[in-house]
């Protein structure tokens, strides 16, 4: 029998759930994800010497970039369908799902393995075809060199150490005339990403805004930036 999903999608939580609905790119999306955010902290914390900071389980909650992304997605479907796309830092799978279900052929890749076993089930949830999911670090690609017509992500640089690594797999991926969506809530390290635009032979213009009802409670909705970069 399937998980039950809250009906009142419009509702911001009030503590954390294991199953959530979202409305996003015109239609409702069911995510199943960890049922216990405090066990799966410990668990993957429980060994100090060899833990990583990026490991954190950030992935296991749906963040505002996300659902915007996924409205820009939809407004530009004409530009993915039919074409490889790339999803970096996919999580629980919304905007991989997404594009997938405009007709894009996607790449969806996580560092950590245990998100794409969720957005796995969450595609099967909601009656999309799978997205090739794939574990991956950014520092190391694993694509073919120039394959990817469009690469998104959603909030995928909140330190200032991830802006170079995301900037080369840009380089690496992208095919001739691609093109990146990168969406972000107004965090300060997109002040040095966009420098590193400048820099480093890019050119960032943005490209869309929403104002996005965060999951939590809280008192006003989150903003969403998204950016589309290019090769100069």
């Amino acid at each position: 029998m399937p998980p039950e999903y809250p009906q009142q999608e419009d509702k911001a939580l009030r503590a954390y759930q294991p199953h959530i609905t979202v409305r996003a790119a015109g239609r409702l999306w069911q995510l199943s994800r960890a049922a216990d955010l405090e066990q799966l902290w410990e668990a993957m914390t429980a060994d100090s010497h060899d833990f990583e900071d990026e490991r954190l389980p950030y992935w296991t909650e749906l963040w505002p970039s996300s659902v915007a992304l996924a409205s820009w997605l939809h407004e530009h479907r004409h530009e993915i369908a039919g074409r490889n796309c790339l999803d970096l830092g996919c999580g629980l799978g919304l905007t991989a799902m997404v594009g997938q279900w405009l007709g894009a052929r996607v790449l969806a890749v996580d560092y950590e393995k245990e998100a794409l076993r969720f957005a796995a089930r969450n595609a099967t949830l909601n009656g999309v075809s799978q997205p090739l999911w794939a574990v991956m670090d950014w520092r190391s690609p694993a694509v073919q060199a120039g394959s990817m017509h469009r690469i998104w992500g959603g909030d995928i640089m909140y330190e200032k150490r991830f802006v170079m690594p995301v900037l080369r797999f840009l380089g690496h991926a992208l095919a001739p005339g691609g093109a990146a969506w990168v969406a972000e809530p107004g965090r300060s390290v997109y002040d040095t990403f966009l420098h590193a635009l400048q820099s480093g032979g890019w050119q960032g213009r943005r490209v869309y805004a929403q104002k996005v009802e965060a999951l939590y409670a809280q008192p006003v909705p989150v903003t969403v930036q998204v950016w589309e970069i290019r090769r100069v």
